[in-house]
């Protein structure tokens, strides 16, 4: 059985991932399983780079195929902030409490309470001998200023798929068939199928 590692240590992407490849003939382990591996420099323009980045930079440093993914929030009102910097846009040790406040203090300095907003989502499988695989996913909705919901995790609290509802008011199963995510994985699925079986 083919070992496939997917590059993060976030345990709720990690069981969006094990979830959406369970049909695979594969074992899906974590960075966490790997000491003493560095972080990959994401340098890249684009979630599309960054992905690339990070499956080809891990599946050298562990020898396992790697399966990594760059995702994060575009915001209208910021001319798409914070997009690739999304994880980080509070500095780079930040969390989700600080990212959110960074994000509602960068929408009331220009006056902003909603805003079109979308996550989208780059995957990138990178095989041992160099072959990669690469999908992508969006998902439309608003950013309001108002959190709702317990779930999820990064900004799902103040990203509104319709008018009354939050990513985090969503069950997990339930933010797998919508999220940005959930459609990159789903697209995956196919060619990774057809490169293990």
């Amino acid at each position: 059985m083919k070992k496939i590692v997917a590059a993060t240590k976030n345990p709720g992407k990690l069981k969006e991932i094990i979830s959406a490849l369970k049909e695979l003939p594969a074992e899906i382990v974590s960075l966490a399983d790997f000491e003493n591996i560095p972080d990959a420099i994401e340098d890249g323009k684009t979630f599309e780079e960054n992905a690339l980045i990070k499956a080809k930079f891990f599946a050298e440093k562990t020898g396992c195929a790697c399966l990594a993914d760059d995702s994060g929030l575009e915001v209208d009102a910021l001319g798409g902030k914070p997009g690739v910097l999304s994880a980080r846009f509070a500095g780079f040790h930040a969390d989700d409490g600080t990212n959110n406040q960074k994000l509602l203090d960068e929408l009331e300095k220009i006056g902003v309470k909603e805003s079109p907003a979308r996550y989208r989502c780059a995957l990138c499988f990178y095989d041992t001998d160099g072959n990669k695989i690469e999908t992508f996913g969006t998902v439309e909705g608003t950013i309001k200023i108002f959190p709702k919901g317990t779930g999820g995790f990064g900004y799902d609290p103040y990203f509104y798929i319709n008018e009354s509802k939050t990513m985090a008011e969503l069950t997990p199963d339930e933010k797998d068939k919508i999220s940005h995510r959930g459609e990159a994985l789903r697209k995956i699925v196919p060619a990774l199928k057809g490169r293990l079986l």
